[in-house]
């Protein structure tokens, strides 16, 4: 397990590096809707947290995170096979929660696809619970679980929260 990951937001330059990973690591069998200028979009955009490990040229980690006013979306996540088990998908993973929280996400979202076991076993470990199934959710043909974590609560009238 690697202690201490350099985790660093993702620039322009990385976009079709980035593009080309969830290609390989998360859209095969399916159109590749994560192209180069998507994810550059993403990049840009100012209620998007892209954050990547590895230096330009040589990621091997990354995650899009959306953020809307209380709920956060785990757009995209993945970790380069070769390089997976060694607690990189687990840093970016919690870089990512601790953004959430700092702008006041209450929960996080996301999906993957139904028989990804290993996603699933992963966002489990994290805290993620499976709310449901949808049948033909990536291009109607393969089926995906949607999952959340519940960062905060709202409690009582006074907004204190709590944080699991």
């Amino acid at each position: 397990m690697i202690a201490d990951v350099a985790i660093r937001l993702a620039t322009a330059a990385d976009a079709a590096e980035i593009a080309a990973l969830s290609r390989e690591a998360i859209e095969h069998g399916l159109p590749w809707r994560w192209q180069p200028p998507r994810v550059e979009r993403a990049i840009r955009h100012r209620e998007t947290n892209v954050a990547v490990v590895g230096r330009p040229g040589a990621i091997v980690a990354f995650g899009i995170m959306a953020h809307r006013e209380d709920e956060a979306h785990l757009l995209l996540f993945a970790v380069r096979e070769a390089h997976r088990r060694r607690g990189l998908g687990s840093a970016v993973l919690r870089w990512l929660e601790d953004s959430a929280r700092v702008a006041g996400a209450r929960r996080i979202v996301l999906e993957a696809r139904h028989a990804n076991a290993a996603a699933r076993h992963f966002y489990n470990e994290h805290g993620y619970h499976e709310r449901a199934i949808e049948r033909g959710m990536y291009s109607r043909a393969v089926d995906g679980i949607r999952l959340e974590k519940w960062l905060r609560t709202d409690a009582g009238a006074g907004g204190a929260a709590a944080r699991d």
